[in-house]
């Protein structure tokens, strides 16, 4: 019987976007849960046009320590998930090390501001490599090496509230996380033959840098009427939720506990998807 206060014991979880925000959280809470961890990060500016400071080496060694302190062993490497060869090696040392990958959460994206028709080509081409093409990318990596374990698994995407209800101000960053959506049910579909199961998780409004970014309000500033597409949700909202509120649906979905849940669109948003 599995312990339900680490029922993760013995498995080992991929996490992308660790260095800090919501990447960590998953780590320290996957790791209390008793999985051990493989964490990258590019710990440098990805995208030029982003209002918030990039991760830092420092903030990877942080959350190094952070699962350590749980108990568990965690290979962390700074990579970006642009560089599909750097996550394909950092996959083939955890597999070495660890003999096998069972969990993997594709956390690391970005997001910045500005109206589809007035932002640069490389602003939408950072959001479009970062966030979606990074995705794939590490769905390329973890596959075949979870195929191959004959174990099963559970991929966890995080997509956003964004990529199911569309908001004026950032829509190169929804397309991108509509197009989590999508890649998620395909794989889904793919890889159920294999016991993998597959699906993306939506949050909105979380306290991490990339949801405290300032430079957002001069969107509302220049278009007022743009502040009617963010609803507060059905629940009392005072704040940005915690990412550890996000980690307990990861920390869900990488368990047995969700064994029937493939293909689902996870929203982790106090009912905003319905105002």
């Amino acid at each position: 019987m599995t312990d339900t206060a680490t029922p993760l014991v013995g498995k080992v979880a991929f996490v992308t976007g660790a260095a800090r925000g919501q990447g960590r959280s998953h780590c320290i809470r996957l790791a209390r849960a008793g999985a051990d961890i493989v964490a990258i990060d590019a710990c440098a500016p990805v995208a030029e046009h982003n209002g918030y400071p990039p991760a830092t080496p420092e903030d990877l060694a942080e959350t190094v320590s952070l699962v350590e302190g749980e108990g568990r062993k965690i290979l962390a490497g700074e990579v970006d998930v642009r560089d599909l060869a750097g996550q394909q090696r950092v996959v083939s040392n955890a597999v070495e090390q660890f003999g096998r990958l069972d969990i993997v959460v594709a956390n690391a994206g970005v997001l910045n501001w500005g109206r589809v028709w007035e932002i640069s080509a490389q602003q939408w081409q950072e959001t479009l490599d970062t966030n979606l093409t990074g995705l794939w990318n590490t769905m390329k990596s973890v596959v075949p090496a979870m195929i191959d374990a004959g174990n099963g698994g559970s991929i966890i995407n995080i997509s956003s509230a964004a990529g199911i209800k569309a908001v004026p101000g950032c829509g190169h960053y929804c397309a991108t996380k509509f197009g989590v959506v999508g890649l998620t049910n395909s794989l889904a579909v793919e890889l159920g033959e294999f016991g993998i199961r597959v699906n993306s998780v939506h949050p909105y409004g979380t306290d991490t840098p990339m949801g405290n970014d300032l430079s957002m309000y001069q969107v509302f500033q220049d278009h007022p009427h743009y502040i009617h597409s963010f609803s507060p949700g059905a629940l009392p909202t005072d704040s940005l939720a915690a990412p550890d509120l996000i980690s307990d649906i990861v920390v869900w979905l990488a368990s047995d506990a969700s064994s029937l849940v493939t293909a689902a669109q996870i929203p982790a948003d106090k009912g905003y998807l319905k105002i």
